[in-house]
């Protein structure tokens, strides 16, 4: 699963606008309210779910507890680890059996505000991505049936459950346990000095970072990378105007064409948010590219057209630091006691 530097920045096919690195615009932050939103100031509300104290509690617990995979080891945390910026800082994730993922984690803080989930956009929602990872072989390689019989062996967890969905007959289902990951994931928001700025504090960015906000939306960065997580709108080609290297871009991955089967989302991805992208190095789905100024380069060759000076490529990354959040204070949950009946670790699921 990790939100990173995007593979996908809109292309101005008009030649580059010239930029005077000392000159900011004197209605720069009334042009960027016509591309990006701050983040809200309340809890943001998600599709068929309810968010309760309660819910967010039990959603809490799951995330961290690694009971939910078969080996007992991983967790959501494990890929998506709050302390290292909401994502593992691997090139490619480590799952069951020390198996290799095949794309990059993206990161979970902000995920609630992306048009849907993974790379290629195959989770509609939060709910959806919970699910993913828990069945997949390469990943927790469980089942829910599994899940649901190790949460049901101990009573805490019944507790909570019958706590977050009182209106319910069936409480213990594997839908309530992808509602509870939801619910509390979407309180995992990081309000930064950008939104500061958005909201009318004119010193909240410093002069080299609003200059660099300027060049992004002069040069047309903020043609895909927009709203309110500055990206995770909409999907693009990784290579619209010139094709990246095979190791940043491996030909067998092409992106949202498995989803679609349409031959015009051949190596298309989901643009990627950029709210922490200073925090969630190596870039792009293959997490081939550990430099951000490596990445902002790529970008401009790639997706532009244009080969960035190294003065540009400073701006544009004092911006994306403006984009680095404070994260929510999330305190390690203590988890319930297994019992007698909690199914133990195993190397493979049977029947799997």
């Amino acid at each position: 699963m990790k939100i990173l530097f995007s593979t996908m920045m809109a292309v101005t096919l008009l030649a580059p606008t010239a930029f005077a690195a000392d000159s900011i615009p004197t209605d720069l932050r009334d042009t960027a309210l016509a591309t990006f939103r701050a983040l809200p100031s309340t809890m943001p509300t998600v599709a068929n779910n309810p968010i309760t104290p309660e819910k967010i509690a039990l959603g809490k617990a799951l995330f961290f507890d690694p009971r939910v995979s078969a080996s007992g080891v991983l967790s959501c945390n494990s890929c998506h680890n709050l302390a290292t910026g909401g994502d593992d800082n691997h090139e490619t994730s480590i799952g069951h059996g020390w198996q290799k993922g095949q794309r990059n984690a993206p990161t979970v803080l902000n995920a609630v505000f992306n048009i849907a989930q993974f790379w290629d956009g195959r989770a509609a929602d939060l709910k959806a991505q919970a699910k993913g990872p828990v069945q997949a072989g390469i990943e927790m390689a469980n089942t829910p049936g599994q899940v649901i019989a190790t949460l049901k062996s101990m009573p805490q967890y019944v507790e909570w459950f019958d706590a977050a969905f009182p209106a319910e007959a069936d409480r213990v289902t594997f839908d309530n346990f992808a509602k509870a990951i939801e619910a509390f994931e979407a309180t995992l928001v990081t309000p930064a000095p950008f939104d500061s700025f958005l909201n009318g504090d004119e010193v909240a960015m410093t002069s080299e970072q609003k200059q660099g906000l300027a060049l992004f939306m002069d040069k047309g960065c903020s043609s895909c990378h927009a709203g309110i997580n500055v990206g995770g709108e909409a999907y693009y080609p990784f290579g619209l105007v010139e094709q990246p290297s095979a190791e940043v871009l491996p030909d067998k991955d092409k992106g949202r064409f498995a989803v679609t089967n349409a031959a015009d989302d051949s190596y298309v991805f989901r643009v990627a948010p950029l709210r922490n992208v200073a925090l969630t190095a190596p870039y792009f789905h293959s997490g081939k590219v550990w430099d951000l100024k490596q990445a902002v380069a790529i970008m401009g060759t790639t997706q532009l057209g244009v080969v960035l000076a190294d003065e540009e490529v400073d701006l544009l990354v004092a911006f994306l630091n403006s984009l680095t959040g404070e994260a929510p204070d999330v305190a390690y949950p203590i988890l319930p006691s297994e019992t007698a009946t909690t199914p133990r670790p195993v190397t493979q699921i049977s029947g799997k």
